[in-house]
């Protein structure tokens, strides 16, 4: 059902009760005017039959009828009445409009029946004779003996009667005049109460549309009446009463948008991944970096299932022990993404509500796969940099200990031993070289301390080839450089010289005999491009990922037999990150091997 507004409300009863009020008061006055009328002129009748009564009396009494009935008709023309004497017996002695003989017997009539017994009556009824209501109005006729007061000998009645037509016509002239005066009196007070109507409900139309304004979350209107003295008291309570809820809920609703604003800064800016989830292991909600690391795009993930999601085993069951658990766990969890594996330390806790009960869990995944490496790459380089120290350490003592042992009265295998050892000593001397290089670039690019001029590339190609032309004769290779002269870059010549050399005598070391090297630089989307390929072996797939840490050999025997000290790709990574570039390196078993060295041309 539609609900109407104020204004009908109030409008339509009001205008009803009005309506009813004159209505009832306009009956009460017509009832009462008509009476007041008709006892003015029962009245009336009544002081008219004191007065003829005098002049019929005589008669009357002496029952001289030749006379009476044109006396009566005398007197009622002479005073526009009726006038009729009856008999005691309630036979019409005379009448002013009729002939007596012919009239019934008034016995019954309730006026003569009240005269008979010398009291004087009235009655309006319909006369049968005049075909019209009358108003009658009979007094007692009493005898000559009757002593008033003392005998009542009621002889007869005197009656005069009027139509009560023309009282009743008279009445309608007032009857229309308070009918139209009602008419008029209804419009005016209609229209006064539809003026009142609008003044009450106008204010609270105005209250409801800034109410709607509040609930859509405009709180900065404000509901003024001003000095309106037509706004009744409780109004305007009311609307100093809403102003001051406005007012709270703004401040209140600014508090808890700064609040969830810095809640969902910090928990999108999160580098760990965040999931919060309910008791029937659904999502409420996840940040950016949860999505990233389920390889999940965009999406709306509340109130989807986590089987649905969470594809994973490990992380699905370490979820479900967080919901199940009522104390905080930690535990690691592995994703395999691409054959590649990914270390997760997850911590779950429960989620309450304001009266603790549990509503769900919150899990937070940091992803530690960089810091595994980082270990497994520290305990390698431990490892291997002591494998690689420990080899000519342990070779010198050897021949030392030999040369002590009378080795030295030999002077041919003595002098080999020296031989051995000097050459030892010379490969402990290049890897505390190559590891001091290291260091030196490292602490250098660490504070930026490393100047870059732009400088020619072709020139230091050339040079680079140069310095590797003596190892790369000794295995009949060729060496080919392609570089365009005008191609300049910010760089810092000896140390990218330095990376080039280690590519290229790389590259000389695993290319088989009378094979080639190709060497080129050229300018690719505002970045200088150095290309460095052999033909030789090539690496597995496998070993490509780890060939630029220190001390990391893709085929231990071999490296060591053709020389090196496992340092020489580690510092060309570390040269090309200090100018803010990157190396990369493509290759493939018995295919040959491709670096890329990739710079910003400054």
């Amino acid at each position: 059902m539609k609900r109407k507004r104020l204004l009908w409300h109030i409008y339509p009863p009001l205008v009803l009760v009005i309506i009813i009020a004159l209505v009832a008061t306009s009956w009460y006055a017509s009832s009462s005017m008509r009476i007041f009328f008709l006892d003015q002129t029962a009245d009336n009748l009544k002081i008219r039959a004191r007065f003829i009564l005098k002049q019929v009396e005589e008669p009357f009494i002496s029952d001289k009828r030749e006379i009476l009935a044109p006396l009566c008709r005398a007197i009622g023309q002479e005073s526009a009445t009726r006038v009729t004497l009856i008999l005691k017996s309630g036979e019409v002695a005379a009448d002013s409009d009729e002939q007596a003989g012919q009239m019934d017997n008034h016995a019954d009539r309730i006026e003569i029946s009240q005269a008979l017994i010398g009291q004087t009556g009235s009655s309006i009824r319909y006369s049968h004779t005049l075909q019209q209501n009358m108003l009658y109005v009979a007094i007692p006729i009493f005898g000559k003996a009757s002593v008033r007061g003392s005998n009542h000998q009621t002889v007869g009645v005197l009656r005069l009667s009027l139509p009560v037509t023309s009282i009743d016509e008279a009445l309608h002239q007032v009857y229309a005049q308070i009918l139209l005066s009602a008419i008029v009196l209804i419009f005016v007070a209609a229209l006064i109460t539809l003026v009142v109507s609008r003044r009450i409900s106008r204010p609270i139309e105005k209250i409801r549309h800034l109410a709607e304004r509040f609930a859509q979350g405009d709180l900065t209107r404000k509901i003024v009446f001003g000095r309106d003295k037509s706004i009744s008291l409780e109004l305007d309570q009311l609307a100093t009463a809403m102003n001051k809820m406005a007012r709270q809920l703004d401040n209140r609703i600014r508090t808890v948008t700064g609040q969830r604003n810095e809640l969902e800064a910090v928990f999108t800016s999160m580098v760990e991944a965040v999931l919060v989830i309910d008791m029937d292991e659904r999502f409420l909600s996840v940040n950016k970096a949860a999505l990233d690391l389920l390889g999940l795009k965009e999406m709306e993930l509340a109130g989807r299932s986590i089987v649905e999601i969470v594809r994973n085993p490990d992380l699905l069951k370490f979820i479900r022990q967080s919901l199940a658990l009522k104390s905080p766990m930690e535990d690691e969890v592995v994703l395999h993404e691409s054959g590649n594996e990914i270390f997760l330390h997850g911590h779950g806790t429960s989620l309450r509500d304001g009266v603790q009960e549990k509503i769900g869990c919150l899990v937070v995944l940091n992803d530690v796969t960089r810091l595994r490496r980082l270990e497994k790459v520290r305990s390698d380089f431990v490892a291997n940099v002591s494998h690689e120290l420990k080899t000519p350490i342990t070779a010198i003592k050897g021949f030392v200990e030999t040369l002590q042992d009378g080795a030295m009265a030999d002077p041919a295998s003595a002098g080999r031993f020296i031989e051995i050892i000097l050459k030892h000593a010379n490969r402990l001397n290049a890897i505390v070289d190559d590891l001091l290089t290291l260091s030196r670039i490292e602490q250098e690019e660490d504070n930026r301390q490393i100047n870059l001029e732009r400088s020619p590339l072709d020139e230091l190609l050339a040079d680079a080839v140069e310095a590797c032309t003596p190892k790369a004769t000794a295995k009949d290779l060729a060496i080919t450089v392609t570089c365009p002269a005008n191609l300049m870059a910010a760089i810092n010549s000896p140390l990218l010289q330095q990376a080039v050399t280690n590519l290229i005598i790389n590259a000389v070391k695993y290319s088989d005999q009378g094979s080639q090297i190709l060497v080129a630089g050229q300018l690719i989307n505002d970045s200088v491009v150095i290309r460095v390929e052999d033909f030789g072996v090539g690496i597995a797939s496998k070993h490509l990922p780890r060939l630029f840490e220190r001390f990391y050999r893709s085929d231990n025997a071999r490296s060591r037999k053709l020389g090196g000290t496992g340092l020489g790709l580690a510092i060309v990574k570390h040269i090309v990150q200090a100018h803010h570039g990157q190396v990369e390196v493509a290759s493939s078993p018995g295919a040959g091997t491709v670096f890329t060295i990739t710079i910003p041309v400054g």
